[in-house]
Formats: C-alpha cells, structure tokens, sequence
C-alpha cells in the first residue's frame, strides 16, 4: 500500500504530485535562502547562552564550596577558641578560688587573733578590776581594823603612813 506505487498519483493533474512539487520548492527556498545557516546559527548562540550559564553555574558551585570550606574552617577555629577560654576561664577560677580560700584563711586567722587579743585585754581588765576591787576591799578592811584598834588607842603616826601607802602599792 505504498502511496508512491499507486496509478495516478504521477498524473500532472494528481494533488499529491502538486504537494510534493511545492514542498521540494519550499525547501530548495529555505535552502536558497540559507534559513539552515540561521538556525544553525540560533541553536550555536543557545549553545554558547548555555554553556556560559553552565560554567557560570560551575564557578559559583566552587565559589560556594570554597566558602563553605572556609566557614567550616573558621567554624573550627572558633570552636578551638571556645574551648580554649573554656579552659583558661577554668584555670582562672581555680586560681581565684585558691586565692579567696588563702584570703579566706588570713581573714580568718586575723579576726581570730583580734578576738584572742580582745579577750586577753578582756581578762587582763577584769583581773585588774577584781585585783582593784580586792585591794578596795582589803584597804576599808585594815581601815576598819584599824580604826577598831586605833580607838582604843592613840594614833599611831607610822601605823597611819603605812595606811595611807597601801592604797598607792596595791594600785
């Protein structure tokens, strides 16, 4: 059922003979007038248009790698230096933790010695008051002892020096 095989269709009067001879005319025009080299022409320049936007792509594709390198690099940088206040940060507070305790000692040991030294003052005053208030105590005695004895008598001028000068040695 080949259509070229068929009687008729190479009659002059056939549509198909008409079609054919106007198709190859068609042709040999876009032939003739170099329709092929434009659109040889046309595809080349989308070739070339997409070729440059493939190496475009290309270069911002390293571009991107490069930078994600380099931020994974300081990213790692940073996180070295984080680390390594971290550890300088726990070195200083260990150092300042043993300074306050050291601190803490001395203030201690001063406040100590303060209040040891307050309480001696502290006996000392009260053993000079009781020795005061002895003395005191003693003296109205031997006055009293004395006037008792002196009254049955005259008074002595040695038994009253010696009076009057242990008030001053007992002091």
């Amino acid at each position: 059922m080949n259509m070229f095989l068929e009687e008729g269709v190479w009659a002059w009067d056939s549509a198909e003979l008409w079609v054919g001879i106007g198709l190859l005319l068609f042709f040999a025009i876009l032939l003739w007038a170099g329709v092929h080299k434009l659109v040889a022409q046309q595809l080349d320049a989308k070739a070339s248009k997409i070729q440059t936007e493939l190496d475009e792509a290309a270069r911002l594709r390293a571009e991107a790698e490069a930078l994600l390198a380099q931020i994974r690099a300081e990213k790692a940088e940073a996180e070295a230096q984080a680390a390594e206040m971290m550890r300088a940060a726990e070195a200083d507070a260990r150092t300042m933790e043993a300074e306050a305790k050291v601190k803490l000692e001395e203030t201690l040991a001063r406040r100590q010695a303060l209040a040891e030294r307050r309480i001696a003052q502290a006996e000392a005053q009260a053993t000079a008051e009781v020795k005061q208030a002895a003395a005191d105590l003693a003296i109205k005695a031997a006055e009293q002892m004395l006037t008792a004895r002196a009254a049955g008598q005259k008074s002595d001028p040695l038994l009253d020096a010696a009076i009057a000068q242990i008030g001053t040695r007992l002091n």
